[in-house]
């Protein structure tokens, strides 16, 4: 029998081993059960277009190289690369490798969405990372794989060591072709030269058609092998029923090239193939600028795992070895020399010594560690050897959650970016439409076909749709990269803009203005008791005070005994409830006092706790917890920003007054249940208000679900990071005034791009189009356009956040 070509991959297979397939009338064959399913899948999803485009060629079967997909199931595999969710899904990190335009991410997403088992795919443009989650007993990342590399695309595993070695193989494939490039631009200039000087003094024929022919020679290899990226680019947006950036070039380059040949042979008009050359080459550079520049501001992320050790030293029965940190459980003693890198969280056991947390607060000081205190990921040893019991695995430990953080935030788009790319996306099409009515009208008006296709190409080239697609996610990726060095996480980059136009900050008082440590000023007992029944009681909470009290105790008391209790209840924001031998124990704030009717005095400017056994008020307390560093010159530039500052607090008036004299609020709602100050951050968003909450994000979980914005003050607290927005890892207010700063700089520069964006191309067509631009400025000027964007974008990194 004879060979016969799969419907989907156009690879041909003896007949016998294809599926056969009857599809109205039309006899379908698929050399696999993959090609098979994707057909049906673009077919049923009207994406039937797909083969229309595809033509002839031939795509990467999903059945090749069994053994390289069947590794992607490995256990050894899934350890080192996939992330487990606690509902079971799975997640992973892929490059997708031959990615060049929207309409790829768009292809990718969209098939992928469409694939049973795929629960979210997200592809970042910017860097061709997909992030994907899927449910493993429904789809096999290996069948996932497949589904990719269907449709033309392959995909590995994100591996930030990699990186760099990919990075390299693209840059020495840049630079081979710009060498071919400026070689060819540079001689054929020369040549240029003399022709241009031959049209105004006259020269002979037969040595202008000598120059027409060694340009010809010169400028073909410019235009089909340095040119190649943008005919490869212009081929996928073809295919994808997409007018892109390079669609342009490539159209407006390979126009020149075909004319000058037809003047350069029937020996009428002047050929310029100097612009063909001339176009390529600036617009490969700033490509190449480009590229790097992008490769500059995503380099925090790479370089944070990057440098990450991939093994540690464990002890285990006086036996020293080397394990992989995937194979790390906790309890696991872990020995760290000088000059190593935390990997994984822990508790130090043995040893003592000075740790660099610049990496994740930004402070340069060593922090010094000793026994049973906590060691984070991230951190670096710098003088001891440390022995640490392990108190995460490497998937739940700090630094990998700041890098699960990062990667989530540069592929959530602000409001203003799909804006852009929406205008982008329609951009190209319309430009192409301006030029091709350019050339009929010059056509028209001046006779000239060779002016008229001048004319036209100067359009097609001077338009630029890179430069507004790169203006929000090039400003947002160095944004968010360096509030990551200052240890402020973002977890979308969509938090920038909308920070950006907060005009409140609301601030939670314990934990987040003060230490969240308060500690016993005055102490007064009315009654004889038992302490270790107190003791027990705060020893049962984890609120500051309760803390507070415990520590308290512990000093004045040498000795405290167990105590068991019944029916512990924890009375929102007001204190906890217990039994004890059929006695009822009461502790808490005065709130909680007359709920069991009992007057207490409440007049201090501290913070209270009152103890009370059945009926009788028992001991009275009182409390005051230290102002954080800072926080008033914190609040003060916060306030210069524009930003109205309140205080939200659970505490009485007078304790709260006190505090927010001290930091310079003036505005304070005091004995707040978690319920009011939600529905107090309502209320500011019925009047209109974009609100940022502060707080700890556990008693404040609530508020800080209904603001706009939530920060957490938690310096490696799991809960924080799952609930809020934004991570400050040093916990100081300064961070949040930086936050704003920052986000107000980033939204700045978004602004400033798109603004100059478009003012470019509204002045810059019409120019071409009225006929005063030739097509050698207009790639000039296109290339600077998407350079000033990315230069504009990195001088958010001069951001100075300190007053001189």
């Amino acid at each position: 029998m004879a060979d016969i070509a799969c419907t989907h991959c156009n690879l041909t297979f003896p007949e016998e081993v294809m599926i056969a397939e009857q599809q109205n009338e039309k006899q379908l064959f698929f050399c696999c059960k993959g090609c098979q399913g994707v057909y049906h899948l673009l077919n049923s999803k009207g994406l039937d277009t797909f083969y229309d485009k595809l033509g002839d060629t031939k795509l990467q079967p999903a059945i090749q190289n069994n053994e390289d997909i069947e590794k992607f199931d490995l256990e050894g595999f899934k350890n080192k690369y996939i992330t487990l969710h606690e509902d079971g899904l799975y997640e992973i990190n892929l490059i997708i490798e031959g990615i060049h335009c929207s309409a790829c991410v768009w292809l990718n997403e969209k098939v992928l969405h469409k694939t049973d088992g795929v629960i979210e795919t997200s592809i970042n443009y910017t860097n061709n990372k997909a992030k994907i989650i899927w449910d493993p007993e429904v789809i096999q990342l290996s069948k996932i794989i497949e589904t990719i590399r269907s449709i033309g695309y392959n995909a590995y595993p994100y591996d930030p060591k990699l990186q760099e070695e990919r990075a390299i193989s693209t840059r020495k494939t840049y630079y081979s072709r710009i060498l071919v490039a400026v070689f060819g631009a540079m001689n054929i200039m020369w040549l240029a030269v003399a022709h241009y000087a031959g049209y105004f003094g006259g020269i002979e024929q037969s040595f202008k058609d000598i120059l027409n022919v060694a340009e010809f020679v010169l400028a073909t290899p410019v235009l089909f092998y340095s040119g190649w990226i943008f005919f490869r680019g212009a081929y996928y947006g073809y295919k994808n029923n997409i007018v892109n950036m390079d669609t342009l070039v490539a159209s407006g380059a390979l126009s020149a090239y075909i004319y000058s040949i037809y003047a350069m042979i029937t020996q009428s008009g002047e050929v310029y193939f100097d612009s063909v050359v001339m176009i390529i080459t600036f617009v490969l550079v700033g490509k190449y600028l480009e590229v790097l520049s992008k490769k500059h501001a995503v380099d925090t992320l790479d370089t944070l795992m990057g440098s990450t050790p991939t093994e540690v030293t464990t002890l285990k029965d006086g036996v020293k070895s080397l394990v992989s940190i995937e194979n790390i459980i906790v309890g696991d003693i872990i020995e760290l020399k000088p000059g190593e890198k935390v990997v994984i969280d822990g508790e130090v056991i043995w040893g003592q010594g000075s740790f660099d947390e610049s990496s994740l607060t930004g402070e340069n000081e060593p922090i010094y560690k000793k026994k049973y205190d906590t060691i984070l990921s991230g951190s670096l040893c710098l003088d001891s050897v440390i022995h640490y019991s392990a108190t995460k695995d490497a998937s739940n430990s700090m630094l990998t959650s700041i890098v699960n953080l990062l990667e989530e935030s540069i592929t959530k788009k602000p409001r203003i970016e799909q804006l852009a790319n929406t205008v982008s996306g329609y951009f190209s099409t319309v430009i192409l439409i301006i030029a091709l009515l350019t050339f009929a009208g010059w056509y028209f008006w001046t006779e000239s076909f060779e002016q008229a296709l001048i004319v036209g190409i100067s359009v097609i080239v001077i338009a630029c749709p890179c430069a507004l697609g790169l203006a929000t996610p090039m400003a947002t990726l160095v944004g968010i990269s360096v509030a990551a060095k200052r240890g402020i996480l973002f977890k979308e980059a969509s938090f920038l803009e909308t920070m950006a136009k907060s005009d409140i900050l609301a601030l939670d008082k314990t934990g987040t203005i003060t230490e969240g440590k308060p500690s016993v000023v005055k102490s007064e007992y009315l009654e004889a008791f038992d302490p270790s029944l107190l003791y027990v009681l705060v020893s049962t909470s984890n609120h500051p005070i309760s803390q507070g009290i415990k520590a308290y105790l512990e000093d004045t008391h040498e000795k405290l005994e167990t105590r068991t209790l019944e029916e512990i209840t924890s009375v929102e924001a007001k204190g906890i409830k217990a039994k004890y031998q059929n006695q009822v124990l009461l502790g808490g704030n005065a709130e909680l006092m007359k709920a069991s009717k009992l007057d207490v005095d409440t007049d201090s400017p501290n913070a209270l706790f009152f103890f009370m056994i059945d009926d009788r008020l028992i001991a009275r307390f009182e409390l005051t917890d230290t102002i954080r560093e800072g926080a008033d010159r914190a609040i003060k530039k916060i306030q210069d920003l524009g930003i109205k500052v309140v205080m939200l607090t659970g505490d009485h008036e007078q304790s709260a007054q006190k505090v927010a004299k001290q930091v310079g609020i003036e505005e304070v709602y005091a004995k707040l249940l978690p319920q009011d100050k939600a529905a107090l951050i309502d209320r500011f968003h019925q009047e209109g208000h974009v609100v940022v909450m502060a707080g700890d994000g556990i008693n404040d979980a609530i508020a800080l679900a209904s603001s706009d914005i939530s920060i957490a003050m938690g310096n490696g607290a799991d809960v924080a990071i799952s609930v809020s927005d934004i991570v400050l890892l040093d916990e100081k207010p300064e961070s949040i005034y930086e936050s704003y700063k920052l986000s107000q700089r980033t939204f700045g520069a978004v602004k400033e791009n798109l603004g100059f964006s478009l003012l470019y191309n509204v002045v810059a067509v019409p120019l071409a189009v009225m006929g005063f631009v030739n097509p050698l400025v207009a790639a000039l000027s296109m290339s600077l356009s998407s350079l000033v964007v990315v230069g504009n974008s990195i001088r958010i990194k001069r951001l100075k956040f300190k007053d001189k």
